[in-house]
């Protein structure tokens, strides 16, 4: 017992070091410069901050995660992401909250400020920092004095931490109607060990920057992604119910380029597309604020998550009243979205109620009872505007299915011409299915290469980082992301750079409608791209031939004395054979 607290006692000690180190790096004490040699200086630094700190962050993230996961203990990991994901939410409102608190205290003491009390009074300070205006007014979450982080990692060692938690949670969503039936108050009746649920408590103290709610967001929203994530993997099969690799999602988005007005997910999981489309707009100089956030999700505690995952990072989202299924329960029949972003579900076939038919959704063709893959493509379709865009992950044999009415429906849309670009992806990217994925990017009005559609096949890109799992590197993502944006004639960025589109064998080509409805309207990219073109070293046969067979001699040759010599090695060791 003592040599286990002994080691959890280290990771603590390990976080905290980890924390420390990535908060020197985002606050780096420099000497002052002139206007002409800072600029030259935050060029030439900017880069080699923002690479140590991403690797500080990452350390961090997988000190945190490993001693997070030790104190987990035999509870399965589905229960468990929701005690340390709330956790770390309520530690971003508490911090968020005593960042405004303290930048109000300097406001009030600063005869130049607005803010400005004219007042020492201590009782008058006091009673002015409890006003709820100063921090809605900045879209900081009031909490109560029960509910704030010092209060509960005082308590973290009592028996009843559970219950305060339980209490905290409640007093906050009272407090702030945004979150009402959104935070999971499940702590007093958590299964873990003794002491265990306090250790949490003293672990996640340690993440963020103090005062500067900033940075504490930035730094807990990547702790919460960074957990998701590892919670997914830990979770398997499941996982995949409320995760979208990122990688798939930074590839949506790449070529989607949501950069301003409506972004709607009808299946949202844990919100990873929101995430990754604010993220997008912000590295593209856009900013916070230019798109408005709608999703819906049918997983009671999944759409807890989400609205977490983003409240935890400032966004503004509706994700409707309540869960509910997006085909039943649709709480955005109005909408007419510029962007739909989703990875729904595949080939999920319980979808289907009496209710839905003739659903003006179905423009196509009523899908089939048995399989919502081409439900979700039309109810997409369905909430674009005229000028919007689409993007949707399905299961490869969405793209070739002619059971029941599929093959139908996919006709009707490739001769309406909403079909803009497929992309088949590698294997194992997912943590939940070995079934290969696609991407369809959809669109109502064609402007630009219309009666055309432009096929990748991206199978050979990625790169293993498990033994059952690949991720699409920055790279690829930039070159599918490229290819499109080339073939539409739109760069990436305003004001970027495109060049002319070229077919290339193997990997992508634009190809007509026509020729599509030769091949009975399958749109599986390896059908058009044909095979990679392979560099002719204009050597004969023959002599190739003689070649490799030579090489093949020596190398059989150096083996033969390679194993004398091993041989020769273990007999000296006393081990003969």
């Amino acid at each position: 017992m003592t040599d286990q607290k002994g080691a959890e006692q280290v990771a603590m000690s390990l976080a905290e070091q980890a924390l420390n180190e990535a908060r020197a790096r985002y606050a780096p004490s420099e000497a002052p410069l002139s206007v002409g040699a800072e600029r030259v200086k935050k060029q030439r630094v900017r880069k080699a901050i923002t690479n140590t700190t991403s690797d500080t962050l990452q350390d961090m993230q997988k000190t945190l995660w490993a001693t997070a996961d030790k104190m987990r203990a035999n509870m399965d990991a589905a229960e468990y992401k929701h005690i340390v994901l709330g956790l770390i939410f309520l530690k971003y409102i508490s911090d968020s909250f005593a960042g405004r608190r303290a930048e109000l205290a300097l406001k009030f003491a600063d005869a130049s400020n607005d803010y400005y009390l004219g007042s020492e009074d201590p009782e008058l300070l006091a009673n002015e920092l409890e006003e709820r205006d100063y921090y809605k007014e900045v879209n900081v979450f009031w909490v109560p004095e029960v509910a704030r982080w010092e209060s509960l990692r005082a308590a973290a060692k009592q028996v009843d931490i559970g219950k305060r938690i339980d209490e905290a949670l409640a007093a906050i969503e009272a407090e702030n109607p945004p979150l009402k039936n959104i935070l999971d108050k499940r702590y007093a009746r958590a299964q873990l060990p003794d002491g265990k649920l306090g250790e949490l408590v003293d672990l996640i103290s340690t993440i963020g920057f103090g005062g500067d709610a900033n940075q504490a967001r930035d730094l807990l929203g990547q702790v919460y992604e960074y957990f998701l994530g590892q919670f997914a993997s830990a979770e398997g099969k499941k996982g995949g119910q409320f995760y979208t690799p990122a990688s798939i999602v930074k590839t949506l988005v790449a070529v989607l380029n949501p950069h301003h007005g409506k972004v709607y997910d009808p299946c949202c999981g844990s919100g990873g597309m929101f995430v990754q489309s604010e993220k997008f707009i912000e590295a593209h100089g856009g900013k916070l604020g230019d798109v408005s956030i709608y999703g819906q999700e049918s997983n009671p505690t999944t759409w807890r998550l989400a609205a977490m995952n983003l409240a935890i990072r400032g966004i503004d989202f509706n994700l409707g009243k309540e869960p509910g299924d997006t085909f039943l329960r649709n709480q955005h029949r109005d909408l007419r979205a510029d962007f739909v972003l989703a990875n729904p579900p595949f080939n999920v076939s319980d979808w289907w109620h009496g209710s839905l038919e003739g659903d003006p959704r179905w423009a196509y063709g009523t899908p089939p009872q048995g399989n919502a893959n081409y439900a979700w493509l039309q109810h997409m379709l369905f909430h674009l505007k005229s000028s919007g865009r689409a993007g949707i992950v399905l299961a490869n044999g969405s793209m070739s299915s002619s059971q029941n009415t599929e093959g139908d429906i996919r006709r009707a849309m490739v001769e309406a011409d909403v079909v803009e670009v497929m992309v088949a992806l590698p294997g194992q990217l997912f943590f939940n299915t070995q079934i290969p994925a696609c991407l369809w990017f959809l669109t109502k009005q064609k402007i630009v290469r219309p009666g055309e559609v432009l096929f990748i096949d991206a199978r050979k890109l990625g790169s293993n980082v498990s033994r059952v799992q690949i991720e699409l590197l920055d790279s690829d993502i930039e070159r599918i992301a490229q290819t499109v944006a080339n073939w539409r004639g739109e760069p990436l960025d305003v004001g970027g750079e495109i060049a002319e589109y070229n077919d290339i064998s193997g990997f992508c080509r634009s190809v007509k409608l026509a020729e599509i409805a030769e091949h009975g309207y399958v749109l599986t990219p390896g059908r058009y791209v044909g095979a990679e073109a392979v560099e002719d070293d204009y050597e004969a046969f023959a002599d190739k031939m003689q070649n490799l067979t030579a090489l093949l001699g020596e190398q059989l040759a150096k083996g033969v004395v390679l194993d004398q010599l091993i041989r020769q090695k273990l007999g000296g060791l006393g081990y003969e054979f």
